[in-house]
């Protein structure tokens, strides 16, 4: 006899530009949280047609310390390996997301989760509902 566990997962993005605003989300069946933060930056940047100036702000030390502290730099001179010498998990969703940095000029901030900042909030709501719809 064995167990099965399934982690359901989602994410929420909020596109803003000139006044427009877009909202995103989706999920999946069997995920981690951050598998679900990489996306949820990667498919907001899918949607940007033409290079830009862009700021990302996430409450994912993971994605956000990746860029600010330098990992991601360190872990492409290593050929993908942690400082321990690891293979990097998620390569290839971290290879999409870098992968924009050479298109867009991308700024990643930091904001507090589940505090009062109304998009961060509004996101956390739509990755919920779109666990739901799974």
């Amino acid at each position: 006899m064995f167990t099965v566990t399934l982690v359901l997962g989602g994410w929420g993005s909020i596109l803003m530009c000139k006044g427009a605003k877009k909202e995103i989300s989706g999920g999946n069946k069997n995920t981690t949280n951050n598998i679900m933060e990489l996306t949820a930056v990667i498919e907001a940047l899918r949607l940007v047609k033409y290079p830009c100036k862009i700021q990302i702000y996430s409450d994912s030390a993971y994605v956000v310390n990746a860029f600010l502290q330098g990992w991601i730099y360190n872990w492409i001179k290593k050929g993908w390996k942690t400082a321990d010498g690891n293979p990097v998990k998620n390569k290839e969703l971290w290879e999409e997301l870098y992968s924009f940095t050479k298109t867009h000029e991308i700024k990643f901030i930091k904001v507090k989760g589940h505090s009062d900042n109304e998009f961060n909030n509004r996101c956390d709501e739509l990755a919920r509902n779109a666990i739901l719809a799974i």
